[in-house]
């Protein structure tokens, strides 16, 4: 087998990876999560009788949305509406909701489009277009450059590309970099920043079993949220949206999943596995652990603080359970001998080819080995966890904002390119409200965590925490700072200063006095050294894992999918039960099976339904045909975090369901797929139909998806 030089390699894997994904077919059933511009379809056509068109996959590429604060979502009227989880919603719920409003808790139904919520900060994308900028890319880095230097010219090239096409396009454009450094697209999108809540169920029922059920099945959730896309102050006539199915799913039907799955690890090597399963995992769990008896601590202090903290401690402890299923297949003898028997094959072969020089795997576990050494310092500064607190995330882009602008644009630190500007100050005056209590408890643990890690004499520990306790520390940080929007502002305190220091730019900042915007310039230069050493170690990764990428095209033959990116992909599977300890799970669940598990845990927390439900309760138990509605379903779909409010659809392109979650066999599939008890989880758009008319009676939000006149299919 011959490596083609790098040069070379841009035109060829393009053409290569396209012939691979029109004829062949991963082994593992239907593994994959692949971009709409790679689709194995001839294989698909072969293995489920189904052939995709063009026009098919438009409509569901058009319609598929991705919410930028984390999670996917789809266009389910021509008029913006939106379809997505109350846990991608989440965040928008929370920062919408004040003492006296708790959309996040009880939920929230606009009577009108004029009482549509505007979100703070809320950014959608969709996708319309994919480009492959391989070539380009590679061609700025030229042999003999050292790591860092490599890194400088594709970050440079990229910021091109990207500003070229917003430019020429008015598009969100991205470049995206795939299989690890093999492939590099660019994806255009059109971007929403005006988006409202329309609709939210109440916490309890989007989230039935809390806990206690999460990444488990059976389930009997309804986790959905509704928005809607603005354009010039009216809803946003979209040009692709998706049918509500005219029948619910059954099982052994047929579904495909669009949507946004944030990262995976199914590319990494060993040296790579080892670190996430001995270093990085480890003290993500300790972080989350930490963060959720504080969260969970503050909750309980009274209402108000439950509401304020409500959200963050729903995200860690899902995220804290979702680490736990990782690391068990980290752990798992069998998991990592099937990895290393793989990649064994493939080194083989590129060990024949080498003639004296370094391995690539050797490059990567080199580099890694070098990442692992700054893991910890890293993570606490750059990182920020050292500095928990929104207060702190403003302060930093501010100050890096006015480093950053005056530099060349492909010299800037990736999120500082003009490219991003938008997006970036979206975010940065965000009108979220933030609670001086809240932020202060946050930030006094996360600097305990500092002194704790780097311990009390650590000279920088000893800067930050300036003679005082962490606690005192984060009191007078947070009194005193003026980067952000108070929720409770007292009379006469000191109005939001983001926008002055931003657009000042380096005088203004340099003239602040504000101590938050101290503390970010005081950690900033370690911050900053920690970060080039990383992007050079990962630049080393990528130029090892495209080697590693040739060559397994060249041994295997076979389409292979990119790891997940949070860019849009396509998945699918078929409904289907599993065996768990001797009992065989169904794939689908009803409305009596919700009502069932209620009265089995005695409708004791968190297994209780709203009032509103319970008003309800006694009627909709005498209707055979509500209790006998699908509510949840179970499929094989090859999903990962992000791809949470995912539309599922069957063969006709109809939605059936919507991606909430996944049990926790699901969780290997971070690093490798099985379909044998691993399954994603959604709610069934009968089940939803079924709540909206009975439960909600939400008749224009009925009749707006086509609905109206019925709360069964």
């Amino acid at each position: 087998m011959h490596l083609l030089p790098p040069r070379r390699l841009a035109s060829w894997f393009a053409a290569a990876l396209l012939v691979a994904c029109a004829q062949a077919w991963p082994a593992s059933a239907d593994e994959g999560m692949w971009p709409f511009n790679g689709l194995p379809t001839e294989a698909l056509a072969q293995r489920h009788g189904v052939r995709l068109t063009p026009e098919w996959l438009e409509r569901l590429q058009q319609s598929s949305v991705r919410f930028n604060s984390g999670g996917s979502g789809s266009f389910v009227s021509a008029d913006g509406l939106v379809l997505t989880n109350h846990h991608v919603g989440a965040d928008s719920l929370q920062k919408l909701s004040d003492a006296t409003h708790d959309y996040f808790r009880n939920g929230f139904a606009a009577a009108t489009r004029a009482d549509e919520l505007k979100c703070p900060d809320l950014e959608l994308n969709v996708l319309l277009s994919i480009e492959d900028v391989t070539a380009r890319v590679e061609a700025a880095v030229t042999p003999g450059m050292s790591a860092a230097d490599a890194f400088a010219a594709r970050r440079a090239v990229m910021a091109t590309i990207e500003q070229e096409s917003l430019a020429v396009s008015g598009l969100r454009s991205d470049v995206v970099t795939l299989y690890q450094g093999g492939a590099y697209h660019l994806y255009r999108s059109k971007k929403y920043t005006d988006v409202r809540l329309v609709f939210a169920p109440e916490q309890q029922i989007a989230f039935f079993g809390g806990d206690a059920d999460n990444f488990e099945f059976p389930r009997f959730d309804l986790d959905i949220c509704f928005f809607r896309a603005y354009e010039e102050g009216k809803p946003a006539r979209v040009p692709h949206h998706l049918p509500w199915a005219v029948r619910p799913v059954a099982a052994g039907d047929l579904v495909f999943v669009s949507g946004h799955p944030g990262h995976t690890d199914r590319a990494a090597t060993l040296a790579e596995l080892t670190s996430m399963r001995d270093i990085r995992i480890p003290a993500d769990l300790q972080q989350l652990n930490r963060l959720e008896s504080l969260l969970a601590a503050y909750a309980a202090e009274g209402p108000e603080e439950n509401r304020q903290a409500a959200d963050d401690l729903f995200g860690v402890r899902n995220g804290r359970k979702s680490r736990l299923g990782m690391q068990a297949g980290l752990l798992d003898p069998a998991v990592i001998a099937r990895r290393k028997a793989a990649e064994e094959r493939i080194r083989s072969d590129i060990d024949a080819t080498l003639a004296g020089k370094q391995s690539p795997y050797d490059r990567i576990a080199a580099a890694q080995r070098e990442l692992d050494g700054i893991a910890m310092r890293l993570r606490l500064l750059e990182g920020a966890t050292a500095f928990n607190s929104r207060f702190f995330g403003h302060a930093r882009t501010i100050l890096r904002s006015a480093a950053e602008r005056p530099r060349p644009n492909g010299e800037r630190l990736r999120e500082y390119r003009d490219s991003n500007r938008a997006s970036l100050e979206l975010e940065l005056f965000s009108a979220e409200p933030l609670y001086d209590a809240y932020e202060t408890a946050k930030l006094a643990d996360s600097l305990t965590h500092l002194a704790a890690t780097l311990g009390g004499d650590d000279p920088l520990v000893q800067q930050v925490l300036a003679g005082l306790s962490p606690r005192e520390r984060a009191a007078e940080l947070v009194r005193r700072t003026t980067l952000g929007h108070r929720g409770a502002a007292a009379p006469g305190e000191a109005a939001d200063t983001r926008r002055d220091l931003y657009d000042g730019g380096q005088s203004a900042v340099a003239a602040s006095q504000d101590p938050m915007l101290a503390l970010a310039r005081l950690v900033d230069e370690e911050s900053r050294r920690l970060r080039t050493i990383a992007e050079a170690a990962q630049e080393v990764k990528r130029q090892a894992h495209a080697e590693i990428t040739r060559a397994r095209f060249a041994r295997e033959g076979a389409a292979m999918y990119p790891d997940a990116t949070f860019t849009l992909r396509l998945a699918w599977g078929t409904v289907k039960a599993y065996e768990e300890s001797g009992r065989t799970i169904e794939p689908i669940t009803t409305f009596a099976g919700l009502f069932a598990r209620a009265t089995a845990k005695r409708d004791t927390p968190p297994f209780d339904l709203p009032p509103r439900w319970q008003a309800e309760r006694r009627v909709l138990e005498q209707d055979a045909a509500f209790m006998a509605t699908p509510f949840n379903f179970a499929s094989t779909a090859d999903i990962i975090g992000g791809n949470s409010g995912s539309p599922v659809v069957n063969r006709a392109g109809e939605l059936v369901g919507v991606i909430f979650d996944g049990n926790i066999q699901s969780l290997v599939l971070g690093i490798a797929y099985d379909d044998a008890q691993a399954r994603a989880v959604s709610v069934d758009a009968a089940g939803i139909r079924a709540a909206l008319a009975r439960v909600y009676r939400a008749d224009s939000l009925l009749a707006e998806l086509g609905l109206a006149g019925g709360g069964q299919q």
